[in-house]
């Protein structure tokens, strides 16, 4: 039987996935850590990101990242631990986060009624979000919330979005399907062009031969690069198993009030995809603008 909270959990995600991502792919966000004196926009990245940790290495977040090579995060970290101390990568992402929301989303939605009832309905669900096991859900779930309106919904799907992430990394290491390879095998299954999803992770060209040759003497892809069945049955019990362990929140708060979030949260969601190219094109395949539109 379909479990329908994980079925919430997927649509919701859309919506506070869309919310958190002004954290790192805005104007706002590079002029932050540019002025901070970060060199380029990955070390601002990974300093804002995993700031929440503290001044962890670079295997540490490449651990905790999942996705990413670690020479890239290497060539960022301890680097931005001597641009910045976490704490005020932590203050420059929140003051990126507001004038980020500021531009995308109009006046009126900020002075919203229904801004103020998403605030308070997502940050009951961050509150419940599991964090055991989760570390990234953990270290921000721990953060003081702040007090204005538009931020509190802000720092909920951020506790949202890194505690389903974990669980996303859960899933792939029971697949054992280590980063390269998820990542060779998730990018075949949704039709993202290779070359872009390499370089946006950091891989080498041989390196992503050599996990697409991994992942076709598995059996999990074809001569052509295609998901096999068995490759296709695992990527839809990976995707299974990450909305099963994001269900908890929505469980908690109940299929009328999850619900009434997801209403909440699709005009606000839609205006900020809208003003941000990233909710276009993404290495997630999330095509955020077609997903709220469709929503209605």
């Amino acid at each position: 039987m379909t479990d329908p909270f994980a079925g919430l959990a997927r649509a919701l995600w859309v919506r506070f996935e869309t919310y958190h991502a002004v954290t790192y792919f805005t104007p706002e966000s590079r002029a932050v850590t540019d002025e901070l004196g970060c060199q380029g926009g990955w070390m601002g990245y990974f300093g804002m990101r995993a700031a929440p940790l503290g001044a962890v290495d670079a295997a540490t977040i490449t651990s905790a990242f999942y996705g990413f090579h670690p020479r890239r995060v290497a060539r960022a970290v301890p680097d931005a631990w001597r641009v910045a101390s976490p704490a005020r990568y932590l203050a420059a992402r929140l003051s990126g986060v507001d004038k980020s929301l500021r531009r995308l989303l109009g006046a009126e939605t900020l002075a919203s009624g229904e801004l103020a009832e998403a605030a308070d309905l997502a940050s009951s669900a961050a509150t419940v979000a599991s964090v055991a096991g989760r570390p990234m859900a953990a270290a921000n779930q721990a953060l003081d919330s702040p007090g204005a309106t538009h931020l509190r919904p802000w720092q909920a799907c951020t506790v949202l979005r890194e505690s389903r992430g974990d669980g996303h990394i859960a899933a792939l290491v029971v697949a054992e399907l280590p980063p390269a390879q998820a990542l060779v095998l998730f990018g075949a299954e949704r039709g993202i062009d290779a070359e872009y999803l390499r370089e946006a992770r950091g891989w080498t060209p041989d390196e992503w031969t050599a996990a697409t040759s991994r992942l076709v003497e598995r059996g999990l892809l074809d001569q052509d690069g295609a998901p096999t069945t068995e490759g296709q049955r695992l990527r839809d019990w990976i995707e299974e198993r990450t909305d099963a362990a994001a269900s908890g929140p929505w469980r908690e708060l109940g299929t009328r009030r999850a619900e009434r979030l997801a209403e909440l949260l699709t005009p606000i969601a839609r205006e900020i995809a809208e003003g941000n190219e990233a909710m276009a094109r993404n290495p997630m395949a999330l095509d955020a603008r077609t997903a709220l539109a469709v929503a209605g």
